[in-house]
């Protein structure tokens, strides 16, 4: 019996720090769905004005996001995240709207006061990627649009993605968590295809157009 024990005292303190060190490896990964109501500008042009910037409009984006926490404050993060975004703009008594939409991917490093914390406030900034996945003008109002605009985008886009949010551990290993916050995206270069063909009277309507983005989001993760 004595030997039985020396046997098992070893083996259940080994199985113990396993069960430990298994519990805080998992705890380091993270996965989440978010929704994201998402404010859009970019520039357009049209003959009688010119380029102008348009009216800020209301789009949306929902996606999931998996991220890695290197310790409690410091972790990385990727999210895949469709947008549909637009800009309203008015041309000779025709409001239009264009619409574009996006796959976004970006790639993130975050900076929290706590990550396994109750209330944890985070800082997040990275490169994003942009794939696009669709666009189209429409005619908001009576108006006779004879126009001979041309809506061409180009297939990719790059930005820089930033923001600010909190979330919160609402169970009592506090990894399942419910996230608010802002992010913001600068695109960096054009996303206007000029090799369209065009007509006689024909203009591109994006020319040298770069899209920034404004978004609340609010969202579900698990820490594992």
């Amino acid at each position: 019996m004595k030997n039985f024990n020396k046997k098992i005292a070893p083996a259940a303190v080994i199985a113990l720090l396993l069960l430990c060190f298994t519990k805080l490896e998992a705890q380091k990964m993270e996965f989440g769905l978010r929704f994201m109501p998402t404010f859009s500008s970019f520039e357009v042009f049209t003959p009688g004005n010119g380029r102008q910037i348009g009216d800020y409009t209301n789009g949306y984006g929902f996606g999931a996001t998996l991220g890695y926490n290197f310790t409690d404050h410091i972790g990385i993060q990727v999210e895949v995240i469709y947008s549909a975004i637009g800009q309203k703009y008015t041309e000779v008594d025709v409001e239009r709207k264009i619409n574009l939409k996006y796959v976004n991917v970006p790639l993130l490093l975050s900076l929290n006061t706590g990550k396994s914390k109750v209330v944890n406030f985070n800082l997040v900034g990275g490169p994003q990627i942009g794939i696009s996945v669709g666009s189209g003008i429409f005619t908001s109002n009576d108006g006779v649009d004879n126009s001979d605009a041309v809506l061409a985008v180009k297939n990719g886009d790059l930005g820089v993605a930033y923001g600010a949010g909190l979330d919160f551990g609402v169970n009592s290993a506090r990894t399942f968590r419910i996230g608010l916050g802002f992010r913001g995206v600068q695109g960096l270069f054009d996303i206007s295809d000029n090799n369209a063909t065009l007509s006689t009277d024909g203009y591109y309507l994006l020319d040298r157009s770069k899209v920034k983005t404004y978004a609340a989001y609010a969202g579900l993760s698990l820490l594992f």
